[in-house]
Formats: structure tokens, sequence, C-alpha cells
């Protein structure tokens, strides 16, 4: 049986969105009888007076309790005839008795009474008056926790901006969906028009810039009145000003924003070009100011990697926070080349070189502190031009091991058996990103004492560690892995670091290196645990060097970790608990928690990141299937009944259980190969209580 289809919950009634009725200051407009609708004629003055309070960013003065969004809409479904009392009756039974609060609609789609197609066309018949961000939820297309966020992000701003604009720019809903759920609600036809849908000489009555400011687009005349496309056809202010400008006699349309500028764009490029002055590509002092200010913003935000994107009509400037991208900034294409070269020029690259794929280096100093922020920067050359990637390598203290978040009993077996074993090699795997170098470190400094010798092959050197022998790798001097191996082994090593295995050869000299009784610790690239054996066969290791060498694998994970300063008591709903294998009963003494979203964690709910932990012993059992070269999920199954080894998705869901991060991060993350064991079996293989 597939899962359900799993909607957001209802949002409180009382949160402030803007509701969906015209504005009481929107002129009149002659449309005549059968001509496209217009929502003017079915607004009533209460709820254009709840619009106007919003628009103007304050909450509606309305002192009755508003409708459950759902029910106002499962009651226009009862009288067109798609759904019969009683049905609406068991469904709201069905809602009543759910764990977790969840949507009216997608408790009748989920049964099978309403097919989204029917709920869009009873929207589209009736334009029923609610509010549009409790619609949006209701339909699914927006999560209430970040409707919350915005709420909150539109009383911050103080400025009246809209719930609509707040909700794009900062990414909870692609505006092709908010315009497809205001067409259907505002009654207003939309229209996805180019550059030969227009009328020229309609545009030509205007400046392209003046209407990219105000986002409307003149489209044609029909039957002597003039089709106006608008990206928001309530505003009084625009629609005015269209009026003026082509006449009373005007029909709205509606249209998103990207389609009116990419529309005006191209009459500008087509028919303005020489004509339109251009912008000032060359002035430096405003490009360097703009990289300045770009470099100290990511710094602020403690950003890990800044994105800077050509796209086809923008360049985009997209920030990483906790591992999540979104975006910083979005700059004109013109300043595109500028900007670029400006990176290029810091980071010694060449800005001749279009054609080719670049690497290069910048030294940023943070004034506010004073400290070097290192910068990676990676050249990309694609269709729209060349996107540059730049990595903030931040010099960060040294977290000690038992502060990297490892549960207990995972972290003893760590210490007694793999760290404080004298030979054999300790591989720590994991994508890109996720944090297997800091953890690498934490142990190379456990390992750190005057009685022992540590060595290191790494490129490059990232955490300087005082009383090891550091060496960073550079292969334009030959100063390469296979070079510097041999001279690590006359150091009189105890302990050899290898940055990370990439090949046959650095692999099978790790192996070499323990065969000869040195501790060996690494970094490798697989999916899980499991995984780093099986690609160890993969690259023709014999498995009796694997099993003779081997002492443990430790893959991990870095989930978001929830923002303590608004942090909330939260538990699983169905689906979840469907997809865990559990049951409500299995939750108890359990502290599940979720972020509202506040300015402390920029309104996504989420601060800092927290690590997950898969620790694999090769015991006894463990070695003899690889000896036998056993599967991947019999090693598995092995691990799991002989070696106490807890995987990365119970960790992450023990994690969760204490409200240190949530399921919906164990599950967009963690690979799910198997169903975790009961929660008490977990908290007793970690080590909690």
């Amino acid at each position: 049986m597939s899962e359900p289809t799993r909607l957001p919950a209802t949002p409180d009634p009382s949160a402030g969105a803007l509701p969906l009725a015209a504005d009481p200051a929107t002129p009149q407009h002659t449309v005549s009888s059968g001509e496209l609708p217009t929502v003017l004629s079915t607004a009533s003055p209460a709820n254009s007076q709840t619009l106007l309070s919003v628009r103007q960013g304050s909450a509606p003065n309305n002192s009755s309790p508003a409708n459950d969004t759902g029910l106002e809409i499962a009651k226009f479904l009862v009288e067109d005839g798609i759904i019969t009392d009683q049905q609406l009756a068991y469904a709201m039974r069905v809602r009543a008795k759910l764990s977790t609060e969840k949507s009216l609609l997608s408790v009748l789609n989920e049964i099978g009474y309403v097919s989204l197609e029917q709920q869009r066309n009873t929207l589209r018949k009736h334009r029923i008056s609610v509010r549009i961000g409790a619609l949006l939820v209701e339909l699914g297309f927006l999560r209430e926790q970040d409707l919350r966020a915005a709420l909150a992000l539109q009383r911050e701003s103080g400025q009246g901006k809209k719930l609509g604009d707040i909700l794009l720019e900062n990414h909870f809903i692609e505006e092709n969906k908010l315009i497809d759920v205001l067409a259907d609600q505002l009654g207003f036809p939309q229209v996805k028009p180019d550059l030969s849908d227009v009328d020229r000489k309609l545009l030509e009555k205007a400046n392209p810039n003046w209407l990219i400011d105000r986002y409307f687009l003149p489209l044609r005349i029909e039957k002597e009145q003039v089709l106006v496309a608008f990206a928001d056809p309530l505003d009084s202010r625009v629609r005015q000003e269209a009026a003026r400008l082509f006449g009373r006699d005007i029909v709205p349309l509606i249209t998103s924003k990207r389609i009116i500028r990419e529309t005006l764009e191209a009459y500008r490029r087509h028919y303005q070009e020489s004509a339109k002055p251009a912008i000032q590509t060359d002035d430096t002092s405003q490009i360097i100011e703009l990289v300045k200010t770009m470099l100290l913003d990511a710094i602020q935000a403690l950003v890990s990697d800044i994105h800077v994107e050509p796209m086809k009509n923008d360049l985009r400037i997209r920030f990483r926070c906790d591992g999540v991208l979104g975006v910083y900034k979005t700059l004109d294409k013109k300043l595109a080349s500028a900007f670029i070269n400006r990176l290029k020029i810091l980071g010694k690259a060449d800005i001749a070189e279009r054609r080719h794929h670049q690497d290069g280096h910048i030294t940023f100093e943070d004034p506010s502190t004073g400290r070097s922020i290192d910068i990676r920067v990676s050249v990309y050359v694609t269709v729209y031009g060349e996107k540059i990637v730049l990595r903030l390598l931040r010099k960060t203290q040294l977290v000690p091991l038992d502060q990297i978040s490892m549960f207990p009993r995972t972290l003893n077996r760590f210490y007694e058996d793999a760290l404080d074993l004298p030979s054999g090699i300790i591989l720590i795997t994991g994508p890109t990103g996720t944090g297997k170098t800091t953890t690498l470190y934490s142990a190379v400094n456990y390992l750190n004492s005057i009685d022992r010798c540590v060595t290191t092959a790494e490129d490059p050197v990232e955490y300087v560690i005082e009383g090891i022998a550091q060496c960073s790798l550079n292969s334009k001097i030959d100063l390469t892995f296979e070079t510097t191996l041999p001279h690590i082994m006359r150091q009189d090593p105890d302990v050899i670091v290898l940055g990370e295995i990439r090949d046959r050869f650095s692999a099978e000299a790790a192996i070499q290196a323990a065969l000869t009784g040195h501790k060996v610790l690494t970094t490798f690239h697989t999916e899980d645990s499991t995984g780093a054996l099986l690609r160890l066969m993969n690259m023709n290791i014999e498995t009796f060097l694997i099993a003779s060498t081997v002492v443990a694998v430790l893959a991990q994970r870095l989930l978001r970790r929830v923002c303590p300063y608004c942090a909330e008591p939260y538990q699983p709903n169905a689906t979840e608990l469907q997809r865990l294998g559990y049951k409500q009963i299995d939750l108890e003494g359990t502290a599940f928690r979720q972020g509202r979203g506040c300015p402390a964690c920029r309104h996504t709910g989420y601060r800092g990141r927290i690590g997950v932990f898969e620790l694999l012993i090769l015991n006894v059992a463990v070695r003899d299937a690889i000896f036998q070269k056993c599967t991947s999920h019999e090693i598995r199954q092995i691990s799991l009944e002989s070696s106490g080894m807890v995987t990365l998705l119970e960790d992450g869901l023990a994690k969760a259980a204490k409200g240190e991060t949530t399921l919906t991060e164990a599950f967009r993350y963690l690979p799910r190969l198997e169903k975790p064991r009961p929660l008490v079996e977990i908290k007793r293989l970690v080590g909690i209580t």
C-alpha cells in the first residue's frame, strides 16, 4: 500500500495573512457583461476593509473568530454536490481523532472523497474570501511553520510589506504555484505572455524600466478594452497608474513578476538597445564594494559556501548556511562580468580565460575581528557564463571528541575499540561537507601525546596542531602523496594521518602502513560504514588485507539543530510513525521538538548543526563476513547483531527524540536501508535513558 499524501496542518486562524478580496481603493473599471471577470463585484465591504488593513501592514480589525479555511471550502464542495454532508461529517470525525493536526482538505483527499482538481474548480467557481496564507497551507503548498516565519518577517519589516512578496523572497513557495492559487481565488484570468503577444504601440507609451518597477504589462486591445497583465491586480496604486496611461477601460489579468520582467527585457533588447543608456559596469568602486559586502555578510552569517551563478537574465548569489542553500541577492546580468572578474582577480585566476575551469585562493581579512579567512575559489564554465563557488575555511579551534555530539556508549567504544588500539586503520566516511575533517582532527588531537610521533600528509592542512608533523601536499612542486609516503615511513611514526583515500594507491599505502604496526587515520567518501568496506573491495584490495588491517569505520552526517530560542514540543504524526514502523505508545519518554522560527535562526527553526554517527567495529564475525565476500546487506546485518552498531538513522532518531534535531532532518539526509529498531533498544545501545 502506498503512503498517504501528507499535507501540513491548518494554521492558527488568527494568524494574519492576505485575505483574498478586493481593495476598497481599487477604481471601478467598465467591463461589459460576459467579458473577463474581476473580483470587484464579489468583494464585500468587510472583506475589503480586512484586505486594506493587511496590505498596510497592520492586523485586521475583526472581532469575530475566523472561520476554519478547510471547513469553509468543504461547505462549497457539499453545495456543488462533490461530497455529501455525511462524508464531510465523517472526514471531520477522522480529523478530530488524529494525534497530529491535519488540514480538512488533505483528509478528504486521502479518504478519496475529493480530488485536487475538484478542489481547484470549487475555489475558481466560488472565489471564497479567505486569507491567502491559510489557504496555501490548507492546499498543501505551504508548511505551517513557513507561514509563521513569513508572518514574523512581515511584522519585522514594519513597512507594510505584502505576505506574497515575503513568501517569494524567502523561497517559501514557488511563484507559479502562488500565481495559480491567486488566479483561481481572485477570479483574474491567468496569462503567460511573451514578446510576440504584446502590442508594441502600447509598450511605446511607457519606459520599460517604469513598467518593470510597477510590474504590469499591457498586452493588446480587444473590443475597445486594453488587456493589462499585473503581478498584483489588487494594488490600487498600480491599477490607477495603468488606467491613467491606457485609459480607464482596462481588463486586469494576472501573471508572474518573472514573466513581466523577462518580456520587458526582451523588448528592450530587441527594440530599444541602442537608445537605452547602458548600465555602468566599469564602475570599479561599486563592484569592489559589492564583493566586499557579500564576503562580510557571509562571514557574519557563518556561511560555508558562496555560489555566484550567472542565470539567463540575472546573476544569482546563494549562501550555504547550516548545510542548506538560500538566495542572498540577485544582481543585474549587466554586472555579472565585472563581478566575476573581481572575484577572479582576488583569487589570482586568469581573467582572460573563459573557456576552461580554474581554481584559486583568496585570503580575506575580517575587519571586525582582524582574523584572516581562507577562501577556496572554484571557477566553472557554464552555458550562461562562469559560475564561481567560494568555500570559506575558518581556522576554528579543535573540537574535543567528547563535544562532537557522539552518544556516551558510542564514544566509549570509539575510544576503547579503535583509537586506543596500537595499530590498524580507522576510516571516517561520509559525503562531502559532513564534518569528516573535523572528526579526524579531533581524533588526531586525542592521540597527540608526548610519547607518540604523529605524522600527516594532507591536501591541504586545514587545522594546525602543535606537536605533530603536518605536511601540506602540493602537486605543482611534485610534493604528492606518492613522493611523500616513503619519507613518512622514515620518520619513525606511531600514528599516520592521510587526508583522504582517493584511489587504489592511497588505499594500499594505508594498508601497508597498518601491516607494519602503525595506526592509520584517514577519510573516505562513502554512503555508510559497510559501504566503505565494499568500496575497498571494489578497488581490488584483497579481502584478507581489509579484514586484517581495518579496525573501525565511522560514518557520519550533519543535521540542523533545533533553534533553542524558539523550540516547542512536537509529536510525530501518523505518516512519520508509519515511516519509522512505530506506534504512538513507542514514543513514551521522548521530547521531540521543532523550531517555530525567530530572528535568531533567520526564521528557519534551526540554528547550528549536530553530528550523527554510525560506528562499525570489525569484530570476528564481521571479519569472517569480509573473508567470505558477503554482500553489503549481509555484512550490515551481522554488524547490527554482533557488534552493537547503531545506524545513522537510529542515531538521528535518538537525537530527534531528545529534541536536538527533527525527524524531518533525519528523513531528508540519513540513509534508510532498514526500519529502525525500537526506540528503547536504540537508547540502550547508545547509552542514554
